[in-house]
């Protein structure tokens, strides 16, 4: 795994199968693990918002999710050879879970969600141990949910919240949550719960994502990512013309 900085972002370069494997052995070590992925509007946002920002930079592993950041760190001469997607290495590592016997804990969505994550999993994976879950909206209860996540026994959580609140609870609650991995995931618990449908295969692979989630709730999602991606477009033109410009050293 090699670490990369670009927009003033560390992130670390690996593929799917290298990740797990990173990441179980850290878990399986006892080495406790803050994990976190950057995508094109998590970077834009860092600019502008100190607490997210020391929050992603605080994290030991930081993988790129999005396709617009692979393309380009790409673009600005870095070696990336695929996007470590979060939904994805959250299905690789409950599949390592079951497997090892690891206990895990859901936190984040609604309650009826993150029951209803809990029961497709503990399907699709019948020897998975589920310590505990619990919705995500407990602001005034945070030490409550913490000290309930420590005496699970979990030793893998994953925070289904919105950036960036997950990012800063993680940060600021990581030494009491008795786990070995912690890993925000987003709107995760949603898609697996039939809430939010995914994007085809092929827009994945296109970048194309962000628009299949415009177009699934236009209302919420497109004055974001329009100021987003036109944010970052400017970001990415600016660094390479310094890359380009750059003056050597004789």
């Amino acid at each position: 795994m090699r670490r990369m900085n670009i927009f003033n972002c560390p992130m670390d370069v690996a593929t799917m199968d290298e990740m797990v494997c990173w990441i179980s052995d850290r878990v399986r070590q006892r080495i406790f693990t803050q994990h976190v992925v950057v995508n094109v509007a998590k970077i834009v946002n860092m600019r502008s918002d100190r607490r997210l920002a020391d929050s992603v930079r605080n994290c030991d592993v930081i993988n790129i999710d999005g396709m617009g950041v692979v393309w380009a760190a790409r673009i600005l001469g870095y070696d990336v050879p695929e996007r470590v997607a979060g939904i994805d290495l959250f299905s690789n590592l409950i599949a390592k879970s079951e497997e090892e016997g690891l206990p895990v804990f859901f936190l984040g969505g609604t309650q009826a969600v993150v029951e209803k994550t809990g029961e497709i999993l503990a399907k699709g994976y019948p020897k998975l141990q589920i310590a505990g879950l619990h919705h995500g909206y407990f602001e005034e209860n945070e030490e409550a949910v913490v000290n309930q996540i420590a005496r699970s026994g979990a030793r893998l959580l994953f925070v289904a919240i919105s950036s960036p609140k997950k990012e800063i609870f993680i940060d600021r609650w990581k030494d009491k949550l008795g786990v070995n991995f912690v890993m925000g995931v987003g709107g995760t618990f949603d898609v697996i719960a039939g809430q939010v449908r995914r994007a085809p295969l092929w827009m994945q692979k296109s970048g194309l994502e962000w628009l299949f989630r415009v177009i699934q709730e236009p209302r919420r999602m497109w004055k974001r990512y329009l100021i987003t991606n036109c944010k970052f477009s400017v970001m990415l033109l600016r660094e390479r013309m310094m890359t380009l410009f750059k003056p050597t050293l004789g």
